[in-house]
């Protein structure tokens, strides 16, 4: 196999709450927590705006604050799972089963960086204004 292909990787996006910012925080900002048992899969987004639709609209909501993360992963790992669209041109995820995050979280390169943070207010804190938690 050709190791330029080995070494791709695709930008993908995770809208979260302040619990798995906590958790991704104490992985050194390289893994993505366990699911809980009711939650049969994890979602990756490959558009980043649909991330910041649900971190505004989803996370705000239920807790109060929400977080933009963006990750790479290789290449190789993605390419032959199916993308789901739910919805615009925009709204495509990954669905990736529960038992396989680690395997995901095995095919991260680098850090999992927080791109933008979504409060009660409002307003959203951009990566230049959120550079103490940004992982690069």
């Amino acid at each position: 196999m050709d190791t330029a292909c080995l070494n791709q990787t695709i930008s993908l996006y995770r809208p979260i709450g302040p619990g798995q910012l906590q958790a991704i925080l104490d992985s050194g900002s390289r893994r993505f927590p366990d699911r809980k048992t009711n939650q049969k899969f994890f979602y990756p987004l490959l558009h980043e705006a649909f991330a910041h639709f649900i971190a505004r609209h989803w996370q705000l909501r239920n807790s109060g604050v929400g977080y933009v993360t963006m990750f790479e992963v290789r290449q190789s790992f993605v390419q032959d799972l199916p993308i789901f669209r739910m919805g615009g041109p925009e709204h495509q995820e990954y669905r990736i089963e529960a038992q396989s995050l680690p395997c995901l979280n095995d095919n991260i390169v680098g850090k999992i960086s927080v791109i933008a943070v979504y409060k009660q207010d409002k307003a959203a804190v951009n990566r230049e204004q959120f550079g103490a938690l940004v992982a690069n």
